[in-house]
């Protein structure tokens, strides 16, 4: 981006709330569409020049109105899905202009003249329809007629934009992936030289992803949140945060409230508690609410730390574990509880480098030990729960196992050919798979073509609206397996791995075992937010051939074992031991 100074300057002064606000006025844009504007526009590229001391509730009821019109505006009106203006810039024009506004009327005033200076609608030959055909999600357009929230006029002129959209489907923000059909996003501006505090473009990231969220995203649903509220209460601590550390966990807080496991301000995991690019050499597990120590990162953590296998870790520092997950849950986005306590048992002991106080119970005993935290990057090895040793195995002379954190799609057949007159295959699915092997591990388990899921994908002429796909299925090849198969599954299992299972089980010989998955699949979009910050959503709906959810839910296992703390201390793999039994079991 070029950087130029801003050409005119108006000024608003509040002083009863120490406010001051610096807008530009419009600038003269043609009306012809295009993508000259999106490209020319340089009036906020140093920044938004809206500072903020304080938001009264007449600014944060404006303000939310602002962020859905803004929203509605960006994926509805013909001038900005044809790239018109850039419409990131066109909020920044407006923003002060609202705060500005004394009460809700003068706001929708606010809000149509700049409506009206988009310019007449062309007739549209022929006009979009709403979205016909199988729909999971309907757009959430209610508020439209809402007249608690908007005036007649607005409302009026918000309903003539919907219904005088041109039938193209076609946006300038983002298209549908050609053969996964989840939106792609395009010309989201990260803005990372942007010098923060920036109460504009802070705002801008909210209702950026609030409104990604609204009409993109195939999980709105499951939220468990009202997104209104959510964007209404996360508004003030969004607009004044102070500094850029304590942006990105307002942003991070508010991405949480989405319930996705997928989805996490990535870029700035550094700044979620607890902080620090060191931790203890020993991997942690959540077997129900305690905090166990079941393995080491280096050689010699165990001499190291003087913690053992089966040590329950009851506080850090002087800090209970439960008030501490109490604390830092607002930031840690999760499906659900299973995942949440994964992703805090891997970060427990993070901090500064240098010694640690833990109070630990080992057995009836309880022990207080001073240990020292190393860096986090020099710790090999990810946090699965498969077996050690080769990708296949024989444990015994009637049973396979397969682990697919280091299966390759090339070596299946061979694979599949050692299991061959097993008496039962088990399939590790507690890691994440090293290859997509779906179709080429699935097709030797099903004995005719067998659906196991279907999609749901969104609608770039009806924004908000998700139609179902047809179903998946499996296809068999002519050597088929014929024994019992066992899929292993826990709470790293996520993602393609929680695909995977679902395929598998749809094997009439497969059954599930072990405990509920981290409830995220769907192929992932990413996208950019103001301040240099990525994050992402799940960008398709995966369902089962029924319509039955995975997300949040998770894969549900048939036969359910968890891990327990005596299991753990005695060195066994009860999840392994189970699958075992059943394959045995007459």
């Amino acid at each position: 981006m070029t950087w130029i100074p801003c050409l005119r300057l108006a000024r608003w002064c509040m002083p009863a709330i120490a406010i001051v606000l610096v807008g530009t006025a419009p600038l003269a844009f043609s009306q012809d569409g295009g993508h000259a504007a999106f490209d020319t526009d340089h009036a906020f590229d140093a920044g938004s020049r809206i500072a903020l001391d304080a938001v009264t509730p007449v600014q944060v009821d404006n303000l939310a109105v602002l962020g859905k019109v803004w929203g509605f505006l960006k994926y509805h009106h013909p001038l900005i899905t044809a790239g018109g203006r850039q419409w990131d810039y066109e909020l920044l024009r407006v923003m002060p202009r609202v705060l500005a506004a004394p009460d809700r009327a003068a706001g929708d005033a606010v809000l149509r003249d700049w409506i009206a200076g988009l310019g007449p609608l062309a007739d549209c030959a022929p006009c979009a329809v709403p979205a016909q055909g199988e729909l999971h999600l309907r757009p959430a357009l209610q508020w439209l007629d809402d007249a608690s929230l908007l005036g007649a006029g607005l409302r009026a002129d918000l309903r003539h934009i919907y219904l005088r959209r041109p039938a193209t489907a076609s946006q300038f923000y983002l298209r549908l992936d050609a053969q996964v059909g989840n939106p792609v996003f395009e010309h989201e501006i990260a803005y990372e030289n942007i010098a923060l505090p920036d109460a504009g473009f802070q705002l801008l990231a909210l209702f950026r992803f609030w409104n990604i969220i609204e009409y993109w995203a195939p999980y709105r649903d499951l939220t468990g949140e009202k997104w209104d509220d959510v964007l209404r209460q996360s508004l003030p601590r969004i607009a004044l945060a102070r500094d850029r550390a304590s942006y990105q966990l307002e942003m991070m807080a508010v991405i949480a409230r989405l319930h996705d496991t997928h989805t996490n301000l990535w870029s700035s995991m550094h700044v979620r508690p607890p902080v620090g690019q060191c931790r203890l050499p020993v991997k942690l597990r959540f077997i129900d609410t305690s905090a166990v120590v079941v393995g080491y990162r280096e050689a010699d953590a165990e001499v190291a730390t003087r913690l053992q296998v089966g040590d329950v870790i009851d506080s850090v520092d002087g800090v209970p574990v439960a008030q501490l997950v109490a604390t830092w849950r607002p930031h840690y986005a999760a499906s659900n509880e299973a995942a949440r306590l994964r992703d805090m048992a891997g970060r427990l002991t993070a901090g500064a480098c240098g010694a640690i106080r833990l109070q630990v119970r080992r057995g009836q005993e309880a022990v207080e030990l001073t240990a020292q935290r190393v860096p986090a990057a020099r710790q090999a090895g990810p946090d699965t729960h498969d077996r050690e040793g080769e990708t296949f195995q024989r444990l015994g002379d009637d049973i396979a196992y397969l682990k697919l954190s280091s299966l390759k799609r090339a070596d299946v057949a061979a694979h599949m050919a050692a299991a061959a007159g097993s008496r039962g295959l088990i399939i590790d699915l507690r890691n994440y798979p090293r290859e997509f092997v779906v179709f080429a591990l699935g097709s030797y388990l099903v004995e005719r073509p067998t659906a196991f899921a279907r999609f749901t994908k969104g609608d770039l002429g009806n924004p908000g609206a998700f139609h179902w796909t047809q179903p998946v299925a499996l296809y068999p090849q002519a050597l088929r397996y014929a024994g019992k198969v066992m899929l292993l599954v826990d709470e790293v299992s996520q993602s393609q791995a929680e695909y995977t299972a679902m395929a598998l089980r749809a094997a009439p010989r497969a059954k599930v075992v072990g405990s509920t998955t981290a409830g995220a699949d769907g192929n992932i979009s990413t996208f950019a937010l103001p301040g240099g910050l990525s994050t992402l959503i799940s960008g398709i709906g995966v369902f089962y051939p029924d319509r039955r959810p995975t997300q949040r839910v998770g894969i549900l296992p048939d036969i359910e074992v968890r891990p327990t703390l005596a299991g753990i201390r005695a060195g066994r793999d009860e999840v392994l031991e189970a699958a075992i039994a059943e394959i045995r079991r007459q």
